[in-house]
């Protein structure tokens, strides 16, 4: 029987992402991956954005508010995907929220939602904050990978869901800074 070109790039995308795959290992790197897993989480970001919102100035709160458009945006285009696509996530325990809440895995919302903050981060500022986005969005991305909720395709696609949501968040902002 012939093996297809869909066949080998799924083949090689689950081989890539065992390799990077650190769930079944106990250390620093699980629970340094673990942490990154759900730093990534939506809850977590609206509740911090919602008090960046009630406590900051008015920059903040329109950085609050664009940030936390630019999560329910992603997080409708990620939804619609899932569950056309209905790729199901890698075998594995670790991720039983995920898992039972969300089967399906492709794209990762994590990443599309860690890429698109970076992106408004990086188009709105401060400096600082850009730069902490940027250089959590990647370890959010492998820390996916590596407990077993997502294979690598998963979530590079999200990342590009991520970038152009955060290009359309940005649009978005002088509307809401109008507000």
């Amino acid at each position: 029987m012939k093996v297809g070109i869909k066949e080998k790039i799924l083949e090689l995308d689950a081989n890539l992402a065992e390799r990077i795959r650190a769930v079944e290992r106990p250390g620093l790197l699980r629970t340094t991956a673990i942490l990154f897993a759900h730093s990534g989480d939506s809850w977590f970001w609206l509740l911090g954005l919602g008090l960046l919102w009630l406590l900051g100035n008015e920059r903040g709160k329109e950085t609050a508010l664009t940030m936390a458009l630019g999560i329910l945006i992603t997080a409708a285009i990620v939804f619609v995907l899932k569950f056309t696509i209905r790729r199901q996530r890698p075998e594995g325990d670790w991720g039983g929220i995920y898992r039972k809440t969300d089967p399906h895995s492709f794209p990762s919302g994590h990443a599309a939602r860690a890429v698109m903050l970076a992106v408004v981060a990086l188009g709105l500022g401060p400096a600082w904050f850009a730069v902490l986005l940027v250089v959590w969005a990647p370890l959010v991305i492998l820390a996916r990978v590596a407990m077993g909720v997502h294979y690598l395709s998963d979530v590079l696609a999200g990342a590009l869901v991520g970038v152009g949501t955060g290009i359309l968040a940005l649009q978005l902002y002088p509307y809401i800074a109008a507000l």
